[in-house]
């Protein structure tokens, strides 16, 4: 395969000579990085949860948190806690859609090497069914509320963390889609949980929330400062095409892709079919 870094010579962050797919068996929920005890008593905390193919990973994706994480601070009475990667299952029979192993293995060497906060959840990634976005935002809340009764607050007290969906503009606008997104659905993601919306060039921000009237409190809004349009899609077809991806994805996920012959082709699992394996109530995830 022609080196699809764009570079010469060796990288100092390139990883050992072979990086293993991720282990999908034995379940434990990631909170190495989670906050332990928040600092303002007087905000509410908040967990951020991106769900998606990550197939693969982009700086897009590990942005987005970054700029979550600016428009909270800046702009809202939360205190960010912890930021979570939740990979799609194989289930969800996308075109492109490498193994579960992989995905899980490039997200995790992205956060490892980029990130001081953001962690991958395996347990959407490992089960066997498709898990709808609600369910997925079910899990994290049991986790964090349940197991773990939220977080602690400055007076020794646990404080009821809010479990939030990272997502992109198109997701949006699918969800102000007559018929796309059931209203049951709708209610449970954005009425219980709430989301943030990283906006998009191309995408009518006004035009979806407009149709969401009823959540409009629960959804925030996210400026891209900096426009950027990398996708999933677009690294794949410059992969097939022998292109660099080299600073558009990071430097260990391009390594990792070479050592294990990734998207040579757009049919990279058996898993790629045109049934995407999921309710017809939610469309197409993110990556």
């Amino acid at each position: 395969m022609t080196d699809i870094t764009g570079g010469h010579g060796e990288d100092v962050h390139q990883p050992p000579a072979h990086i293993p797919p991720a282990p999908m068996e034995d379940y434990q929920f990631p909170e190495l990085r989670l906050k332990r005890k928040m600092d303002d008593p007087e905000k509410t905390p908040l967990l951020l949860v991106a769900c998606g193919s990550f197939s693969p990973i982009t700086y897009l994706h590990l942005r987005m948190f970054e700029m979550a994480a600016d428009y909270v601070k800046f702009s809202t009475n939360f205190e960010l806690i912890g930021g979570y990667l939740s990979p799609v299952s194989d289930a969800y029979r996308k075109a492109g859609l490498a193994a579960a192993e992989h995905r899980v293995a490039m997200c995790q060497l992205a956060v490892d090497q980029t990130s001081d906060w953001l962690m991958v959840d395996t347990w959407e990634p490992m089960q066997k069914a498709y898990q709808p976005t609600a369910v997925v935002l079910d899990h994290f809340d049991h986790e964090i509320n349940t197991v773990r009764e939220g977080i602690e607050a400055a007076d020794g007290t646990r404080k009821h963390v809010r479990i939030a969906l990272l997502a992109g503009a198109d997701l949006i606008h699918t969800m102000s889609t007559p018929g796309v997104w059931s209203e049951k659905d709708l209610d449970h993601i954005l009425g219980k949980y709430g989301s943030f919306i990283v906006e998009r060039s191309g995408t009518d921000i006004d035009e979806a929330l407009a149709a969401l009237q009823p959540w409009k409190d629960n959804i925030h809004v996210i400026q891209q400062l900096i426009q950027n349009d990398v996708s999933s899609t677009k690294i794949r077809l410059f992969l097939r095409r022998e292109m660099s991806v080299r600073y558009l994805i990071p430097v260990p996920v391009i390594r990792y892709i070479e050592q294990h012959r990734l998207y040579e082709d757009d049919s990279t699992t058996a898993n790629s079919t045109s049934d995407k394996g999921k309710g017809k109530q939610e469309p197409s995830k993110s990556g």
